[in-house]
């Protein structure tokens, strides 16, 4: 038995039992904030859930967690008053509030975008230079996935500030690759062959959502002028189903009017230029 004294002596200590209750109370907080932020998940992505399945929402859960087993512990592990820890805060608030000013607007902006429905995860926007899809809105920025997979990363308050188009699906994956045809050509025909040859050839680039169309824009000296409409799919970048269309029609030998160059992406010599217009 005198073997374990110093052993039952060193786990009397208080600060031995302040350490293990406090090892304890972290543990047990983990497995919460673990908890809620996957129970939080599941209801944000339901179909019926209201707000946006946004990772905002989860990461202040899991803050808010934290903060209410701080205040548990603090007086009976370290005998620290929650008040006067409060008090303490209160104080110090303005110089924190300074330092962390940006922060604080981020994620004030954050919740003003959700909350106003400006955007929320699966949105397809427009930034500046950036077209992308919201893949996600935190407590500090805004992440953009491009269509060439890079993520653009946005801080949240610039985005309260910065003009910011919301786009339709199709309208972001829309190319437009326009063309002339002989004057004496039977337009009719014409499309059902330049479809044919798209679909033919360029079937593997496209989404399958929308289906490529040709419009005829007009008359010019050259013939009749129109344009292929095509949407590329996800993952594709546009300039490579404008490529893929472009070399398709030029080897087809169509009734159009190459010596135009009016068929964008081939000049006179029938070598592609990539002058193929796309909405990027």
């Amino acid at each position: 038995m005198e073997l374990f004294e110093p052993i039952l002596h060193f786990f009397a200590q208080r600060w031995v039992h302040n350490i293990i209750w406090a090892g304890i109370l972290a543990i047990g907080t983990a497995v919460a904030a673990k908890v809620t932020s996957k129970t939080l998940y599941h209801l944000l992505n339901r179909d019926d859930n209201p707000l946006p399945s946004s990772s905002i929402f989860i990461n202040i859960a899991r803050v808010l967690v934290w903060v209410v087993a701080l205040t548990i512990v603090l007086h009976p592990v370290f005998g620290v008053s929650p008040a006067s820890l409060f008090t303490a805060l209160g104080i110090g608030g303005l110089a924190i509030s300074l330092g962390l000013k940006d922060s604080i607007a981020n994620t004030i902006g954050g919740f003003t975008l959700m909350f106003s429905h400006v955007i929320q995860p699966g949105d397809t926007v427009s930034i500046n230079d950036t077209t992308g899809v919201v893949q996600d809105i935190n407590w500090r920025q805004t992440v953009v996935r491009e269509r060439n997979g890079n993520l653009m990363m946005i801080p949240n308050s610039v985005l309260n500030t910065t003009a910011l188009e919301k786009l339709d699906p199709a309208n972001e994956c829309l190319v437009t690759i326009p063309f002339t045809a002989k004057p004496d050509v039977d337009t009719a025909k014409l499309a059902q062959d330049l479809l044919s040859t798209v679909n033919t050839h360029a079937r593997s680039l496209m989404n399958p959502k929308y289906k490529a169309v040709v419009r005829y824009t007009g008359f010019t000296s050259d013939g009749v002028s129109g344009n292929i409409v095509a949407y590329a799919k996800h993952g594709v970048a546009l300039t490579a189903l404008s490529d893929a269309i472009a070399r398709a029609v030029h080897s087809s030998k169509l009734n159009l009017n190459f010596t135009a160059s009016s068929l964008v992406g081939i000049d006179e010599s029938g070598a592609l230029t990539g002058k193929s217009t796309s909405r990027s």
